[in-house]
C-alpha cells in the first residue's frame, strides 16, 4: 500500500511549515554557493598546496538542490500532474547523500587550515591569507551545509508519510478502495434478486378465495319461549 504512494504522481497534501523548511534549504544552499565559490577562488595560485576540492563539492551539491528542491516546488505550483514522486524521492535522498559529504568534508578541511593559522599565530597571518579565508570559508560551509542535511532529512520523512498515508491514492491505508468510472452510479447493496424462469415456462395460475357474506353466529340456545299466564 505504501509503495503504490510513492510510485504516484502529484504533489502529496503536506503541511505548511514542510514548504517553508525548503525555501529554508534553497536559502542556507544560496549561502553555501557562495561560500564555496569563496572557498574555490581564495586558492589562486596557491592551487598547486591547496586543494579546493570541498569548496568545488559544495558548489555541486548546491546546484543539485536547486534542481531538486526549486523543480519540486515549481511542479507543485504550476504543473502538478508532471510531479513524479519516485523522482523526487530518488532526488531527495541523493541530495542527503551530497550534502553529507559535502559538510563533512568542509569540516576536515577547514579543520586542518583553522589549526595551521592557529599555529603560525593568528597575529602573523593577515585576512588575505589564502590559508585563512579558505579555512573561514570552509568553516561556514560545514556548519550551513549540516543544517541544510538535518532538514532534508526531515523533509524526506514527511515526504514519505504524505506518500503513504495520501487518501486520494486507490490503495491507501484506509484499504483498497474501488473508484468507479465517471458517470456510474455507486452499487448499492440490494436483496438478491429472484432467479429468473426458464423460458416457455408460464406463471401458475391460483384460483382466486371466494369470499361470502360472514352470518351471524347462531346462539347456543333455543328461541326465548313466552311465559304462560295464569
Amino acid at each position: 500500500m505504501g509503495a503504490s504512494g510513492l510510485l504516484a504522481r502529484g504533489p502529496p497534501p503536506s503541511p505548511v511549515w514542510v514548504t517553508y523548511m525548503k525555501y529554508a534549504i534553497l536559502g542556507l544552499s544560496l549561502v553555501c554557493l557562495a561560500m564555496g565559490a569563496w572557498a574555490t577562488a581564495s586558492v589562486g595560485d596557491y592551487g598547486i598546496y591547496v586543494s579546493g576540492g570541498a569548496g568545488g563539492l559544495v558548489i555541486f551539491v548546491a546546484i543539485l538542490t536547486f534542481i531538486v528542491y526549486g523543480g519540486g516546488i515549481a511542479l507543485e505550483k504550476f504543473s502538478p500532474n508532471n510531479f513524479f514522486r519516485i523522482g523526487f524521492l530518488i532526488g531527495y535522498i541523493f541530495s542527503i547523500i551530497f550534502w553529507l559529504s559535502g559538510w563533512a568534508w568542509s569540516a576536515s578541511v577547514a579543520g586542518v587550515w583553522n589549526s595551521y593559522t592557529r599555529a603560525i599565530g593568528s597575529s602573523r597571518v593577515s585576512d588575505n591569507n589564502p590559508y585563512k579565508q579558505l579555512g573561514a570559508a570552509l568553516a561556514v560551509c560545514a556548519a550551513l551545509g549540516a543544517v541544510v542535511w538535518v532538514m532534508a532529512i526531515v523533509n524526506l520523512v514527511m515526504f514519505i508519510k504524505a506518500c503513504v498515508a495520501d487518501e486520494n491514492n486507490p490503495n491507501a491505508e484506509l484499504g483498497n478502495i474501488k473508484h468507479q468510472a465517471d458517470g456510474y452510479p455507486a452499487a448499492a447493496s440490494y436483496p438478491a434478486p429472484a432467479p429468473a424462469q426458464p423460458y416457455g415456462a408460464q406463471p401458475q395460475a391460483y384460483p382466486q378465495t371466494q369470499t361470502y357474506p360472514q352470518q351471524p353466529a347462531a346462539s347456543p340456545y333455543g328461541q326465548a319461549q313466552p311465559y304462560a299466564t295464569q
